[in-house]
């Protein structure tokens, strides 16, 4: 692939790596955005997780940018079994809140939810319980549904899940 992918790929797996100059080349050059999105399909699981904090960071600064990404992101990049995708979708989510359509919203919802009740990893869980519990409010639906899973969580054993799911409780009850 080259490019973007090149720039992403080594180094240490928590560090940024060269993610920043990505995000700088791709808000100097909005047609490079679909560069960006391509890494999605590397085989390296750090260029994944730089390119799901590119895309965040891009969605920050130009939200309006990713909205024709969503359907891809909803069905390409939720398919993707890695933390790392699934606490951005969360965030990327979040962050184009105000922007889905209804059926968007609707898939985003159910992504969550399935991420919710299935990952393991607590930044999944932490970042998953924090949007869609700011998706429940005015949503009961969404709300009867979250709070005996925060109230599941509130008990976990990792201190920050435990701390994001009682503070979920408390807000739903």
């Amino acid at each position: 692939m080259g490019g973007f992918e090149d720039m992403l790929r080594g180094g240490h797996p928590n560090s940024l790596g060269r993610t920043e100059e990505v995000v700088d080349a791709v808000l100097a050059d909005r047609s490079r955005l679909d560069e960006l999105f391509a890494c999605y399909a590397s085989t390296d699981e750090v260029v994944r997780l730089r390119t799901s904090s590119a895309m965040k960071r891009v969605t920050t600064a130009e939200p309006d940018w990713v909205l024709p990404y969503v359907d891809r992101l909803q069905h390409e990049i939720a398919a993707i079994d890695q933390a790392s995708t699934q606490w951005t979708l969360a965030i990327l989510f979040d962050l184009l809140r105000d922007r889905l359509s209804s059926q968007q919203r609707r898939r985003a919802i159910a992504i969550m939810q399935r991420n919710l009740e299935q990952s393991t990893d607590w930044i999944v869980l932490n970042t998953t319980m924090q949007t869609l519990g700011r998706w429940s409010t005015g949503d009961a639906d969404l709300g009867d549904w979250l709070l005996p899973r925060a109230r599941r969580l509130a008990d976990d054993p990792r201190r920050s899940v435990a701390k994001n799911g009682r503070a979920l409780v408390e807000l739903l009850s």
